[in-house]
């Protein structure tokens, strides 16, 4: 059984009484229930002991938005992945859409960072999508294949067992446009047939996240296809009723 997993990116928001809070309703509304999926949680760096500490004990799973390809040095402003364990991050993202285009985050550089996250025993999100331009002019699936073929080239099977991908049309994301469930199923079936090619027990275990504006109207029939094992989720996430609920989706 391939884990169904729901992680919440949030981005660059939120503050110190958010954090609180949002920890605070998310663990009593989890306490007592029987969850079907993964919950997992990516604040800002800077709440990263805070949130830590809020789920010590609950069974959530914290994520770090970003890693330096680094191990450690004269890097200003970076975060290691040992820095990132140190705080208890048990997963991270890579190759988010918004590094990729916002900060010039090129194939090699997501590589580096896995690299560093493997190194740390953190489970890599790794991100692929493709954009507006790309998926109209009939290249959707060349641009997400040769994402995550460049990933898989250099490691190998036995590296890659924690991985998880999350495919993130960047048309859908932030604009509140959704892909329909048959083109996410599709892009979902394609990845899952281009780990195949490389390795047929990576793929069969291999999660799979939907990545673009997912909400709790949109997360039922989304999760209902049969390649897609959860959501990646921003703008909802920042709700806890929302981000609860759409984890109750499966």
């Amino acid at each position: 059984m391939r884990r169904k997993i729901v992680a919440g990116n949030w981005k660059m928001n939120g503050d110190i009484d958010f954090a609180n809070k949002f920890c605070a309703d998310l663990r009593k509304r989890l306490s007592g229930s029987r969850m079907a999926c993964d919950v997992m949680v990516a604040p800002p760096a800077p709440y990263l002991s805070i949130m830590s500490d809020a789920f010590s004990d609950a069974d959530v799973t914290l994520v770090a938005q970003n890693v330096a390809e680094y191990a450690g040095g004269a890097y200003t402003g970076e975060v290691s992945a040992a820095m990132l364990k140190d705080f208890g991050c048990r997963a991270a993202l890579i190759g988010h859409s918004e590094r990729r285009t916002l900060f010039v985050e090129s194939d090699e550089r997501v590589v580096e960072k896995m690299s560093r996250l493997l190194e740390q025993g953190i489970a890599p999100i790794l991100c692929v999508g493709e954009s507006l331009e790309e998926r109209e002019s009939g290249n959707a699936k060349d641009v997400v294949g040769a994402q995550v073929d460049f990933v898989l080239s250099r490691f190998s099977a036995e590296q890659l067992s924690n991985l998880v991908i999350a495919y993130e049309p960047v048309w859908a994301i932030g604009t509140g446009k959704t892909a329909s469930p048959e083109q996410a199923q599709e892009m979902h079936a394609h990845i899952r047939n281009v780990v195949a090619q490389a390795d047929t027990n990576l793929s069969d275990g291999m999660s799979v996240l939907y990545g673009g504006s997912v909400n709790a109207a949109t997360a039922k029939e989304l999760f209902a296809q049969p390649d897609i094992d959860g959501g990646l989720v921003g703008g909802a996430s920042l709700k806890v009723e929302d981000f609860y609920a759409i984890c109750q989706s499966f």
